[in-house]
């Protein structure tokens, strides 16, 4: 298995897990990249399908709160992280979902049904190199992704958005730490990436978060 994405996805264990929510979704959210969850617990409820993969899982918190098309949805979870599929598989457990381990940086996912939606939430800064080199996750997913399904997601970028000075600090910390790699990150180069590879994009800037949301994949 490829390691380039190993940096990034690292730092989710059991431990890290149980506070992911408290830091992330309650604190940094709002507070640091001024992008309130439920921001992008809208954009889940707006594009979840009836058979849905979520890239990148952290713990599942936007899965357990979404609004399904569907009482049933058929549910995957992919990711690197063990750690993070077993935690997430869990919370969602009345779905019986799937989970897939696999390097988005790596060959195309191929074997697997495909959904009618693909979510992929603060996944991209997280992933090693520039947009033009991480948006290779893209490829990777799209033998998952049925023609007139969905990508949506979120990103946190270094430019093209406004950035207090405290995202700016946190950006750095994290770069360093390599818990982050998205220095490089800028607006033009995401929306470039996903032209590149959807014929329809929509992008909403939220403090320093890039809501996206692609269909018609070229």
């Amino acid at each position: 298995m490829a390691t380039d994405t190993q940096a990034g996805q690292a730092i989710y264990n059991p431990r890290t897990l149980q506070i992911y929510e408290l830091v992330v979704l309650r604190l940094s959210n709002p507070l640091i990249w001024r992008c309130p969850t439920a921001r992008i617990l809208d954009l889940y409820d707006r594009h979840v399908g009836l058979a849905h993969c979520d890239v990148g899982i952290g713990t599942g918190w936007y899965l357990d709160r979404c609004r399904f098309p569907t009482p049933r949805p058929r549910v995957g979870l992919m990711d690197l992280n063990a750690d993070s599929l077993a935690f997430a598989a869990r919370r969602i457990e009345r779905y019986r979902p799937e989970t897939h381990r696999v390097d988005v940086l790596g060959k195309p996912a191929i074997g697997i049904a495909p959904f009618d939606s693909i979510g992929m939430t603060y996944l991209l800064h997280c992933l090693p190199g520039d947009i033009t080199e991480k948006a290779k996750a893209f490829d990777t997913v799209r033998p998952c992704l049925r023609d007139d399904g969905v990508v949506f997601g979120a990103t946190i970028l270094s430019g093209g958005v406004p950035t207090t000075g405290a995202a700016r600090a946190l950006m750095r910390v994290y770069n360093r730490k390599g818990v982050f790699s998205n220095a490089a990150d800028t607006l033009p180069d995401l929306r470039a990436a996903l032209d590149q590879r959807f014929r329809s994009v929509e992008i909403t800037v939220v403090g320093c978060v890039a809501l996206f949301v692609a269909r018609e994949p070229r």
